[in-house]
Parts: C-alpha cells; structure tokens; sequence
C-alpha cells in the first residue's frame, strides 16, 4: 500500500478559490476519477477527482477553506503503483469549466462560433452559431433552451445551456439579430461544430461589429461578453426567455446535481440549498422530493394565486412599517398553508351551560379546586375528549393520497393562547384520562410557559384536535381555521345570558357559542352535525362527562 497525495491543480490567475463541497468521507473507498471534493473560484466550480482507486486515509481541507495551487486536499491509501505525489487531473473541467481565464486558447475557448451564411434577400446577414471545438469532452449535452426563434438577441444573450459530465456552460450569440432557427433541442448530444442556431442580423454589416464573448461557465452567474464595442446595444427580450435566464442565474448547484435534478424532474430553482452560500447539493434535491411526495395532490388548474397589488401608502398619509415577530410570520405561513389546503366548512351551534356555570360558581366558592379558579376552558376540554372518543373521525388526518383517513388512537388537544409574540398552541395530552382540576392546572402551567417563551418542542407537538377559546372577548362566534393536518377546530366564544323558550315560558339561560370548524375532504355535513349535537348535550349535563 502507497499514500497518494492529492493536491490542487494549476488555478491559473483565479484568486479566492474555495472549497465548496467535500464529496469523500475517511475511510470511504473510491475509485479512480471519483469527486473528492469541489472547488469554486470567481469563475468556476470543479471537481477534484481521485488519481487512483484506493481509501480515503485523511481529508485535509473542510468546507469554507481558501485555498491554492498545491494545496494538500486529501491523501489516499492505494495498492497501485503511481508516483507519491499526483496532481489532480482537471483539464476537462479546465476547457469547459474555466475558458474565462483562458481567452488566449482559441482552441478550447466555448465562445460560438459564428459562420455567415450567402444572402441575397437584402434584409441583413444570417449567421449559423456553432459549437466550438472543446477537446477532450465527450457527451456534451443540451439541458436548457433560453431562447426561441423569433427572439431577438445581442452578443451578451445565452442560447442555450450545455452540460458535461463536469461542467455546465451557456453558449452566447456573437452577433445582434433574430433567431430564425434553433437547430437542437433539450436531451441532444452535441459535438465539436455542432450547429446550435441561424440568427439574422438587421443589416449585412451587423456581423462586423461583433465580438465573439468569453463565456463563463460558472452555473452561478449570467455569461458575460468582453467586446471591443462600447457603444450601447438596443435589446428586446420576451418575459420567457428573462424568466428562464433569471432562473439560470440564481441557481447554485454543481454538474452531478444538475444531473440528479434532471433525472428526477426537480426544477432547482425551487430547491433551497443547505450548503455554503446557498450552494444545492444533492441532499438538498433529494429532500425536496421527499417532501413533495408527501404533498397532497394538486386539484387546482390555475398556476397560482393573483397577487394582491400594493399600492404607495405613503401618498396617503404617514406610514411605518414594524416586522412581524417569528411566531407571527410562522404562524401566517401555517394558515396560509391550511386555508388553501384544507376544504373548510362551519358549524356554529349554541350549548346551554347554565348547569355547568351554576356548578363551576359552585366549586370556586367553596374552594374545592384546590385554591384554584376553575373557568370555563377545562370543561369544554374534557367535554370534547368524550366527544371525541366518539367520534373518531374528527380525532384523525386525512393522508396526503386523500385515500386513507389516519385515526389516531390518543387524544390530545391543542389549546391556542394570546401571547405578545403572537398566537401559540401548547398541547394538553391524553385529555380523556385526566380530571377537570388536573387539566385547569395543566392549561395554566402551559400557558404561563406560552408567555414566557419556555415551552418544550414536545409541549407544541402531537395534537389531534384544537379549541381556541376567546372567552370574554368571543363575540357571538367566529370562523376558526382549522390546524391542518388535523382536520377539525373547535371555535368557543364569549358566554352570554339569554331568554330561551323552555317548556311553556322564556327562561333566562346561560348559552355558550360553538363554531365547529371541519376538513369536509374527511368529514361530512351530517357527521358535523352528529358530532355537535353530542359536544351540546355533554356540555348541558356535567353528568355525562363522567360517563
């Protein structure tokens, strides 16, 4: 067994070159030409490749690392024979991932090449855009249109987007005119003077003018084109192709993920990279796709939601803007999120607790909570549990196929408190096994530990139903949003006495609001219905809470 030393090539005059991305964990076996990490200058990203197949004996460099040429990277332990220090090998990633620091070798420059063609109609040249000669690089491929024909186009405008299987590059026009032809589509192999476009320009001296750009091919920035010319040039470009070249531009991932997405389907525009910068690695495409997987799927046919359009405000008058605080801005997200997923129906009912107050007065005159006041929330809480135990399709969650309907077998319920930071919903646990006084002190507890910002993860989590209780400032009811994926919300509002006709006579009554809100994907009108009428009738005699 021998150590090879892996050290970095020749950067040539890129400054601030870093490691981006480390492939190779100590220990992991590799075979030759394997990534073992990647490096980005201000121009490009490349792959360090393994010179031989061996182990991973150490990792020298760790992420976030400036570094330069001959820099000790990684040593390897192999049985093969090579001489002790091997420089890796990045020519292919040289001639197709770094000719911005090359314009002198014409031969690997990825600048199109222009040839004119005859033209005899009078209304300007036309020019064919070729592929220039790459070298080494095999299987180069077309991953991205950016223009169509008909486009008009500048020397600073990309064509398309080719990929190796090292580096990604945006071959640009070199003249200023019209795409009359696109001679290649996505998924088409390419090769040296491979005809891309015919682009015709508006006079017949159009063509002169031009030079042809250095093309950078970091995937990370727009191309750029040095040009003798310095006098403006006029630019038409549709919102298509803006929005395609945008998206080009933010996006901060390396050839291998390019690759993965493409096979996957992942528009990485949409992905959120984990790595440095923003950097997208393959975990971070692998998550999403997990994560859309779990998505339910999407009915709608529209595109998305019209935005709401912002008018100045300032011309009406002083303004001042105060930023939300993260419970805020989580919670909106969360009911944005359920609002627009879940189908909602209300309920509204009213039940008659004159007997529940009269006992509950009864209880905190005669101190028999322990020195505790007893309030309203702890009946409704023990109330719904029964109902619950019931009804169990309202203790559940629709799956994300909307084939099944998850019943779970524990009943917790969140209860939402008012806190400065904003809404927050500690979760009581196993509400059915627990008694009125018991579940008073707990919703205490968890609502002080709410407002002093002290709650655990686990005290926020595993809820299978939700009450929001506004008490003494309900109103006569509201619309509760329910907390997906739980599929259904109970909504309490402020007690009020009221004549209600019983028997043969008006009585005064005392009558508590309930706005039963529901995921009619899951439930219908009738099980609502069902339900309420049991919730009403628990709450109208306490005796049937200890049933």
């Amino acid at each position: 067994m021998s150590d090879f030393q892996v050290l970095i090539p020749d950067v040539g005059e890129a400054k601030d070159v870093e490691v981006v991305e480390i492939c190779v964990v100590v220990g992991q076996t590799v075979a030759l030409d394997d990534a073992l990490i990647v490096i980005e200058s201000d121009k490009a990203s490349m792959e360090v490749p393994a010179p031989a197949t061996g182990t991973v004996k150490s990792i020298d460099v760790k992420i976030g690392d400036i570094i330069d040429t001959g820099d000790l990277v990684v040593v390897l332990d192999s049985e093969e024979s090579a001489p002790q220090e091997v420089v890796a090998d990045t020519s292919e990633e040289s001639s197709a991932g770094d000719a911005a620091n090359r314009q002198e070798h014409a031969d690997n420059n990825v600048s199109s090449v222009e040839t004119p063609l005859p033209n005899n109609d009078g209304i300007g040249a036309t020019f064919e855009i070729r592929l220039p000669e790459l070298g080494d690089v095999d299987d180069v491929e077309v991953v991205e249109l950016l223009v169509k024909v008909g486009d008009q186009v500048t020397p600073k405008d990309a064509l398309v987007v080719l990929e190796s299987d090292k580096a990604t590059m945006e071959l640009p026009s070199t003249v200023t005119g019209v795409v009359e032809m696109l001679a290649v589509k996505v998924g088409d192999k390419v090769t040296d003077e491979s005809l891309i476009a015919v682009i015709r320009t508006e006079s017949e001296s159009a063509g002169d003018q031009s030079v042809s750009p250095v093309v950078t091919v970091d995937k990370d920035e727009k191309p750029t084109a040095e040009s003798s010319d310095s006098s403006p040039v006029s630019q038409t470009v549709d919102t298509t192709k803006e929005t395609l070249r945008d998206r080009a531009a933010v996006v901060y991932a390396g050839p291998a993920v390019r690759r993965l997405a493409r096979e996957l389907g992942v528009d990485l525009a949409r992905v959120e990279g984990s790595g440095v910068r923003g950097r997208i690695v393959k975990d971070d495409v692998k998550q999403f796709v997990k994560q859309q997987l779990g998505q339910p799927p999407v009915v709608a046919e529209s595109g998305g939601l019209p935005k709401v359009e912002y008018p100045d405000f300032s011309r009406f008058g002083d303004t001042e803007e105060q930023p939300l605080t993260r419970i805020q801005e989580r919670g909106a997200n969360n009911l944005v999120k359920s609002w627009l997923n879940v189908v909602h129906v209300t309920q509204h009912d009213e039940a008659d607790v004159t007997e529940l107050e009269e006992f509950r007065t009864e209880l905190n005159e005669r101190e028999l909570a322990e020195g505790q006041r007893l309030t309203a929330l702890p009946f409704v809480l023990k109330a719904c549990a029964a109902t619950l135990r019931e009804h169990p399709r309202f203790n559940a969650s629709i799956s994300p196929t909307l084939k099944t309907l998850i019943l779970k077998k524990y009943i917790h319920i969140g209860v939402a408190v008012d806190t400065a930071d904003g809404l927050v919903v500690p979760v009581v646990r196993d509400v059915l096994d627990k008694g009125l006084r018991d579940i008073a002190a707990e919703v205490e507890a968890l609502s002080e530990l709410a407002r002093t910002k002290k709650l655990a993860p686990d005290q926020i989590s595993g809820a299978s139903f939700t009450v929001s209780s506004l008490g003494r400032l309900g109103g006569t009811g509201f619309t509760p949003i329910v907390n997906a994926p739980e599929v259904a919300i109970l909504g309490v509002a402020k007690l009020a006495k009221k004549p209600v006709w019983v028997d043969s006579a008006f009585e005064p009554r005392v009558m508590l609001p309930l706005s039963l809100s529901y995921d009619h994907r899951a439930i219908n009108g009738a099980e609502a219905g069902r339900f309420m009428q049991s919730l009403v009738e628990k709450l109208g005699d306490v005796r049937r809470l200890i049933l």
